[in-house]
């Protein structure tokens, strides 16, 4: 017996080992990186969620285009044929295309489905019956005190607040509506164990942005198609450097502004349209003050 396969024995001996031969030892798990032709930061395996009205799972994806808003489909695949031509998508390196790609199969978007929302005029027979499987699965959350339904909006009266729960913001010549209030919004990165940032966005050592009454138009448009409705309190950001605007822009705390880690939540930002956002403008600054330089 030569001196290497005395040593192999000898060392397969000491190493624990099943029945069948193989090792206890399970492989070092590797943690998920972005590649860098990735177009998108987001890891794949963290786009899940739960749609807030029905408490169903949603997928969000990134869509193609400029505007960088995400899309929310139903989580699994459904024959094309059961599908209108006008709801089909599909997905390609994680991002949602409107349309079809020659497949039997294909994406739905959720609101297609949300049983919490009004039903289309033209469902086929298997979205029907799918959309009724949601709504059962959505009682059972309510009944079980797991989803609450939506409550009562509040009178106009209470609903003026100092802090606006969805504040606009300007920052890289661009008017975005934000989804929580400025001090609320949180970093989307991964931190070293695998979880969201739960630092927000707005930190006291780096420089803040500015409260200030701004007209009401659509920016980078002629005047004929601007909507002057007065004014409305922004959050203007456009005086701070362009590294701490593109910081705010992909939704990044100081220590993730120059990170490689990984995005483990989609930026909640969406490009402002007072046609579309008009019940969030706020004619008055928070706190009743000319310019307020925080985030309250």
């Amino acid at each position: 017996m030569s001196p290497a396969t005395f040593t192999a024995m000898c060392s397969n001996a000491s190493s624990p080992r099943r029945w069948d031969g193989t090792s206890v030892r399970s492989p070092r798990s590797r943690s998920l990186r972005v590649a860098a032709d990735s177009p998108t930061r987001l890891v794949r395996s963290a786009q899940s969620g739960r749609c807030p009205d029905c408490g169903n799972r949603v997928d969000w994806h990134p869509r193609v285009g400029t505007d960088g808003r995400a899309v929310g489909l139903h989580p699994q695949e459904l024959p094309a044929a059961a599908v209108p031509a006008v709801s089909r998508w599909h997905v390609s390196s994680g991002i949602a295309h409107p349309a079809h790609d020659g497949t039997p199969w294909c994406r739905i978007g959720h609101a297609v489905l949300c049983p919490a929302r009004s039903a289309p005029a033209a469902l086929t027979p298997q979205l029907t019956a799918l959309r009724r499987h949601l709504a059962l699965h959505t009682r059972r959350l309510i009944n079980n005190n797991t989803l609450t339904t939506p409550a009562t909006p509040p009178a106009p009266e209470a609903a003026e607040s100092c802090r606006p729960a969805r504040p606009i913001a300007q920052l890289l010549s661009v008017r975005y509506i934000a989804s929580h209030p400025i001090d609320a919004i949180r970093c989307v990165a991964q931190t070293r164990q695998r979880h969201r940032c739960t630092r927000p966005v707005l930190d006291d050592q780096a420089p803040p942005g500015t409260w200030t009454l701004a007209p009401t138009t659509l920016l980078g448009r002629p005047p004929s198609l601007s909507l002057p409705v007065g004014r409305m309190a922004v959050y203007d950001l456009t005086h701070l450097p362009c590294t701490e605007q593109l910081r705010w822009r992909h939704q990044h705390c100081p220590d993730h502004a120059t990170s490689s880690a990984a995005d483990l939540a989609l930026t909640e930002w969406e490009p402002f349209d007072p046609r579309l956002h008009h019940q969030h403008i706020h004619p008055r600054l928070p706190g009743g003050t000319r310019t307020q330089h925080h985030g309250t």
